[in-house]
């Protein structure tokens, strides 16, 4: 079965489907990557929308943190052989698309908090199971020093479920009731 794919130019470009578990892989490492590119736009709309400073710090903190996996993605890529670009990460689009219309709608100052750690956690679970997959697939396909780089990127993104979880659970949410 063959699959088409529209190029930038409007053209449908022939590709055949995925043969094997190292195409999936590459396959996986752009599609993080461009969830990496959206996310770096998204993150200072996000800053600028939250009221508290401490979820702005976060929000921040983030940034210069899914500025370092974009390059690091890149590396590896780089180290395979592959352009990172190519793919745009649909779910990453969806979910962003997501937030952007919840700030659109203008909740109270504490609502607004309350729900952007809830957008953002979406995010994070998602990067949580893309880069989960990709550590098993880089492990299974004998690319340790890759497996290694993207173990230290999901433990990041970890951390930062970890700390939105807390500003939710220890103050923000309760100031939204």
């Amino acid at each position: 079965m063959t699959r088409f794919l529209v190029s930038n130019f409007g053209r449908n470009k022939k590709i055949e489907e995925m043969k094997n578990l190292e195409e999936l892989f590459e396959h996986q490492l752009k599609d993080l990557y461009s969830a990496e590119s959206q996310l770096t736009k998204a993150l200072p709309k996000m800053q600028k929308s939250a009221q508290d400073s401490k979820l702005q710090k976060a929000f921040e903190k983030h940034l210069k943190e899914t500025e370092g996996h974009k390059e690091r993605l890149k590396e590896i890529c780089d180290s395979l052989g592959i352009k990172p670009t190519g793919e745009e990460c649909k779910a990453m689009k969806g979910l962003i698309e997501e937030a952007e219309s919840f700030i659109k709608e203008k909740p109270d100052a504490e609502v607004m908090d309350a729900g952007l750690i809830a957008e953002a956690q979406r995010v994070e679970h998602y990067e949580i199971s893309g880069y989960g997959t990709a550590v098993r697939y880089a492990k299974e396909l004998g690319h340790e020093d890759i497996a290694t780089k993207l173990q230290k990127t999901l433990d990041e993104e970890y951390k930062t479920d970890d700390l939105l979880t807390e500003m939710a659970e220890s103050r923000l949410n309760k100031k939204a009731k």
